[in-house]
């Protein structure tokens, strides 16, 4: 992992922090990025026009008692992967080849989608309980990463003061 890569882990955390989400560790931000540009973001939170978790006060997968993990549609929230790639879609913005950063590992659903929007890779950085996501991914050719911070000792510097990476 590059000084790019952590600097869009960092965003796509704080676009996590915007989600609508009742769960505590639920709040998962998505960024697409093409040539070390942002094109969307997207967090988990319900559709325009929908009352989120937090505004009725309880979640409905637990209310439910639905695993993590599974029946991802029986949810008021958008996941943030998705929203991402909807917003590229409702605005025209072409992330074919580009790399998607998220906070969490992308569940199956999310995999489908990310694969038929030609996104080339895919960093992550806490897991998910969908091994088959993984699967689909690998079989598609998709790049996906966990994201590990650099370490800083490892960095060269140029003469300038700054790493050798374009600024």
């Amino acid at each position: 992992m590059d000084k790019w890569d952590k600097r869009f882990m960092e965003l796509t955390r704080l676009v996590g922090s915007w989600s609508s989400c009742f769960q505590p560790g639920r709040h998962v931000g998505a960024i697409i990025v093409r040539d070390k540009r942002v094109m969307t973001t997207g967090y988990n939170g319900a559709p325009s026009g929908i009352k989120n978790c937090v505004e009725r006060g309880e979640c409905l997968r637990r209310k439910l008692n639905i695993p993590s993990g599974t029946k991802q549609e029986i949810c008021y929230a958008v996941h943030a992967e998705q929203n991402a790639i909807i917003q590229a879609a409702k605005y025209g913005i072409n992330v074919n080849g580009a790399t998607l950063y998220c906070t969490h590992q992308p569940c199956v659903i999310c995999a489908k989608m990310i694969i038929n929007a030609g996104i080339a890779r895919v960093v992550y950085a806490e897991g998910y309980p969908d091994a088959f996501s993984l699967q689909l991914f690998r079989e598609a050719g998709t790049v996906i990463e966990k994201y590990a911070e650099a370490d800083p000792a490892t960095e060269t510097k140029t003469s300038s003061g700054n790493t050798s990476e374009e600024e």
